[in-house]
């Protein structure tokens, strides 16, 4: 999956497939996570938020199951 580079503290790039309905979230810490069934509102929301590590942390991380790449 293609992940784009995004502006936050936490995250480095992130990646959604939505015929799949997964997002993948590469952390600065260099490690990446695939979260399942994730709506493609949820990841415009996330990419369109102010602070994409909170919302990562607040919203998707809460809600939804993952799986490390």
């Amino acid at each position: 999956m293609n992940r784009i580079p995004v502006d936050s503290s936490n995250l480095a790039s992130v990646g959604y497939d939505p015929e799949s309905l997964v997002l993948e979230a590469e952390f600065k810490n260099g490690k990446a996570y695939q979260y399942f069934d994730v709506p493609q509102g949820t990841y415009d929301e996330l990419m369109s938020s102010s602070s994409k590590g909170s919302y990562m942390n607040n919203v998707i991380k809460k809600q939804f199951r993952c799986s490390p790449c």
